[in-house]
């Protein structure tokens, strides 16, 4: 758009008003010697530009800090150990395939990193054996857990008459005859970072525990077989 100031009185004024508008960035002698003053189209063009480059550039720059800050303080999975597992009860029954089962697990957390706090905003614990689910999942209340804080949870699992398939319910069998079982204690969750004032979005949170158990018989005639513990035992944790 060409707009000199012969052409005020022949066209729009809003034309002449968009001319003015750009004129300002012309200073001194530049109205004599370019043609910006003449052109405001040319002239708009060029701020556009300069402003454009301008935004770009912050933004660029905003990445490239958020970038830094992320390797400096890249976050580091929890660790997750299983500490006990009480089991109150256990009964497979056949041949229904059905199993009931009761114990309380022992977890402890703990946050390796030195700057970066976690939230837990859900935790669902729960109990399987060879990848089939055999309790309800039971939900831990949602916490903060600082840097290199350590955290205990002690839930109780329980399930009843929970079905599971023919071939599981026969191993399940044959483990206790044996004197050995392999249950695996999981949690599934979703958890945030937080640096700072700064928190970042849903991560998702899934860990698996090894529990090994040993049956061992009653001292007495008609006396419950015993169900223990056998050591601790590290979690892998997915995140």
């Amino acid at each position: 758009m060409s707009c000199k100031s012969s052409d005020c009185g022949h066209h729009h004024h809003s034309w002449c008003s968009s001319c003015s508008s750009c004129m300002w960035w012309c200073k001194g002698d530049d109205c004599h010697h370019h043609s910006c003053c003449d052109d405001g189209s040319e002239c708009c063009e060029n701020v556009c530009g300069i402003i454009f480059c301008w935004i770009l550039a912050f933004i660029i720059l905003i990445l490239f800090i958020i970038l830094i800050i992320w390797l400096v303080l890249r976050p580091t999975k929890p660790k997750f150990y299983l500490q006990d597992a009480t089991i109150v009860s256990f009964n497979v029954s056949s041949p229904e395939n059905l199993v009931s089962a009761t114990l309380q697990v022992t977890i402890s957390t703990r946050n390796p990193n030195d700057r970066i706090g976690i939230y837990y905003d859900r935790v669902d614990v729960f109990a399987s054996y060879k990848y089939q689910q055999i309790t309800p999942a039971t939900a831990v209340p949602p916490f903060y857990q600082g840097h290199n804080d350590i955290d205990l949870w002690s839930p109780f699992l329980c399930g009843v008459n929970v079905p599971v398939a023919p071939y599981l319910a026969e191993a399940i069998a044959q483990d206790q005859s044996s004197g050995v079982l392999l249950l695996h204690v999981k949690i599934d969750g979703r958890l945030r970072w937080k640096v700072g004032t700064w928190t970042s979005g849903h991560y998702h949170l899934f860990v698996t525990c090894p529990a090994f158990l040993s049956f061992e018989l009653g001292k007495g005639d008609g006396d419950p077989s015993a169900i223990k513990f056998q050591q601790i035992s590290t979690c892998t944790v997915d995140v």
